[in-house]
């Protein structure tokens, strides 16, 4: 099983790598790493775990909705490729912000809406962000998205990563995931990447 990486390690990784990290969560991971996967700037994405109590927890375990965590993805980008807010202005299009713990048929707080950030800088501009989506009324509904300081971030099992690529004639992967990649490239079409 991957150990975790606590707030300052990610920060070292950002300097290590030059690459910028956002995490973020929106229901299952499965469906916002298929998103990402699909946009320019993105090098890398993992899904994941944040927000919980137990160190190294499972998917099992998360799935209980007793850990804490939520299902999250890790972003890594290209900051001269793509922005922090970019990666924000999509998040709350693909998902539901206003449905505290659950995305459709996915209930749970392993399926909350949040935004964990790993500086002052994230901070703000994920509150702005949010605003932002709240002032456009792109929502009937209030936004419950957490905005909260990361803490851990655990990688998920390895069946978890790149799901939907293996797994595109799962039923979930069909109906679910699908939609969510085909609204990303019909609403954002200057962020999808060319190949």
């Amino acid at each position: 099983m991957a150990h975790g990486k606590n707030q300052a390690e990610l920060l070292e990784l950002v300097l290590e790598k030059g690459r910028s990290i956002a995490i973020i969560g929106g229901g299952c991971f499965w469906c916002l790493e298929a998103v990402y996967q699909e946009m320019n700037g993105i090098l890398h994405v993992e899904s994941g775990y944040s927000g919980g109590s137990i160190k190294n927890p499972a998917y099992r375990e998360v799935c209980t909705g007793k850990t804490g965590h939520a299902e999250v993805i890790l972003l890594e980008f290209d900051p001269t490729k793509t922005s922090y807010e970019s990666i924000l202005e999509v998040i709350w299009v693909i998902h539901d912000p206003t449905t505290l713990n659950r995305q459709g048929n996915d209930k749970g707080t392993q399926y909350r809406s949040a935004i964990f950030y790993l500086d002052e800088e994230q901070r703000l501009l994920a509150e702005t962000s949010r605003l932002a989506a709240e002032e456009t009324a792109l929502w009937p509904d209030p936004i419950v998205t957490e905005i909260v300081e990361t803490d851990v971030y655990y990688p998920a099992e390895e069946d978890h990563q790149n799901y939907f690529r293996n797994n595109p004639g799962n039923a979930y992967c069909s109906f679910v995931v699908k939609p969510k990649v085909d609204k990303f490239k019909a609403v954002f079409r200057d962020k999808v990447h060319q190949l």
